[in-house]
């Protein structure tokens, strides 16, 4: 196999169906002691138009592969997932920083979500639609299915190199679509590794192609009409840039946040402090549904603070290949130097630190932090660190109101053992997912997944990104009333 070649000092691209080497390369470093990973081979834009004629032409197979043979690979794909679990997990932990449990934890993801998508494509059925609903279409009915929508470009960020990932390619298989997929140039070689597990499988060779680059490469490629859909995991900024440039394409956009939780005086107080750290501080406070606002009830305000800070202060930092580490490095140190610059800002404004403010190298140690203002980036932007803001409110009302005040809309979360106050919360909160009695982190990769606002546009999910990868079409019969005397 290309990849496992450990005599290949560069990996090359998956490109039509083959491995192929390029002119240009790029160096992936640990983002824990900057010593080299590996490298790969990168698309220019000759690249990327042969990417995109060879996924028009091969539409023509994958979008009449017959369901069993779909249903089949992605089964195949969840399987050689799994049994190469601790190779992938390492090259996640090495190429991204995320500490190893977390690393494997992400393979085992992936691997329900090929799974679920074979699971959903046996029930991706059509309808029947009885049209006699008035005179003039009496023997008529309609039939609706849906169809394959064609090519597909994928982009995904550094964060979740290989599930997020799956996220695009496992629904675009199940559904008969080609996919081209541009991995964040900081973790390429996971996606790399996942390209050539789907082609040892039945599948058309190139169905995905995987094609690493630089973003002024890519730039031409998002308003190329060819591509039918456009999904973009990543900032908000980039996102709706794109989504204004990608002409008549479908878009799905899951972008960031700053994301909440709300804490009321009635909840299991322990429980939600060891949810709130988890969410708070998983993977460095890299993902965009991490927690970076709590908003409690003045009640509980003092002890909960407390307890939350004595316990982020034991939260065990270092190499993210050892098992016993719990928060690993920010990705680079650009991103360091920025999260360390927004901290001071804050702090000039009237911030009080807890805990933290402060790095070891390529580790910013959990920061707890209040008395943020809105006026400065840590109170109006997503931060991406392990940083979170805690704030008192008087009532739920006044948190609802805090919650919604963001520029974002991802997902929430809510504690409390009143049913009055779960309806208020979901009725009230203007996000993609409310969350109750547990953090706005939680995901499970069945559930339909997207923002609002500037998080996003459109759902991820496997049924509900099946959804958007396919035309419904309908199709009238006007039944011949035969006499058979």
């Amino acid at each position: 196999m290309i990849y496992g070649d450990k005599y290949q000092m560069t990996k090359k691209i998956y490109l039509e169906g083959t491995w192929q080497h390029t002119s240009n390369s790029l160096t992936i470093k640990n983002p824990f002691d900057d010593s080299l990973v590996d490298s790969v081979y990168t698309a220019d834009r000759e690249v990327l138009e042969r990417a995109a004629q060879f996924a028009v032409k091969i539409f023509s197979k994958t979008k009449s592969l017959a369901t069993h043979v779909r249903t089949t690979a992605l089964y195949q794909i969840s399987e050689a997932l799994n049994q190469c679990l601790d190779d992938l997990a390492n090259i996640i932990c090495r190429e991204s920083g995320k500490p190893i449990k977390d690393a494997i934890n992400e393979v085992r993801r992936s691997c329900s979500v090929f799974r679920l998508a074979a699971e959903v494509l046996d029930n991706f059925h059509g309808e029947v639609i009885p049209l006699d609903v008035t005179a003039m279409a009496e023997n008529r009915y309609g039939l609706v299915n849906r169809f394959p929508k064609g090519p597909i470009l994928g982009i995904s960020p550094f964060n979740f190199p290989l599930n997020l990932v799956s996220h695009k390619v496992a629904p675009a298989i199940a559904t008969g679509n080609p996919i081209v997929v541009k991995p964040a140039s900081k973790t390429p070689l996971t996606a790399l590794k996942l390209a050539e597990i789907i082609d040892s499988t039945s599948l058309p060779k190139g169905m995905l192609q995987v094609v690493p680059c630089k973003h002024d490469v890519a730039d031409e490629i998002i308003e190329d009409d060819r591509f039918k859909l456009l999904s973009f995991t990543g900032s908000h900024n980039v996102g709706w840039s794109l989504k204004n440039r990608a002409g008549k394409k479908n878009v799905i956009l899951e972008l960031g946040g700053d994301a909440a939780v709300y804490v009321h005086h009635d909840a299991d107080l322990s429980y939600a402090v060891e949810r709130c750290i988890l969410g708070s501080f998983h993977y460095a406070g890299q993902v965009c549904i991490s927690v970076q606002r709590i908003f409690l009830h003045s009640k509980i305000y003092d002890q909960f603070l407390a307890t939350l800070v004595t316990k982020a202060k034991n939260i065990t930092s270092g190499d993210p290949l050892d098992h016993g580490t719990e928060l690993g490095p920010v990705i680079d140190e650009e991103n360091r130097q920025r999260i360390i610059k927004w901290l001071e800002q804050a702090k000039g404004q009237g911030a009080k630190v807890h805990c933290g403010g402060d790095r070891q190298g390529s580790i910013i140690n959990p920061t707890i932090v209040t008395g943020v203002s809105e006026n400065c980036h840590l109170g109006n932007q997503e931060v991406f660190a392990p940083i979170v803001m805690v704030y008192s409110v008087s009532s739920a009302k006044e948190a609802m109101d805090q919650i919604n005040s963001s520029k974002y809309g991802l997902q929430a979360g809510v504690f409390t053992n009143n049913h009055s106050l779960v309806q208020y919360a979901y009725q009230t909160l203007d996000v993609g997912g409310v969350i109750i009695n547990d953090i706005p982190t939680f995901r499970v990769d069945n559930m339909p997944y997207g923002g609002v606002k500037d998080s996003g546009f459109g759902r991820e999910g496997i049924r509900y990104a099946m959804e958007s990868m396919t035309e419904p079409k309908l199709m009238v019969v006007n039944q011949t009333i035969s006499n058979f005397d």
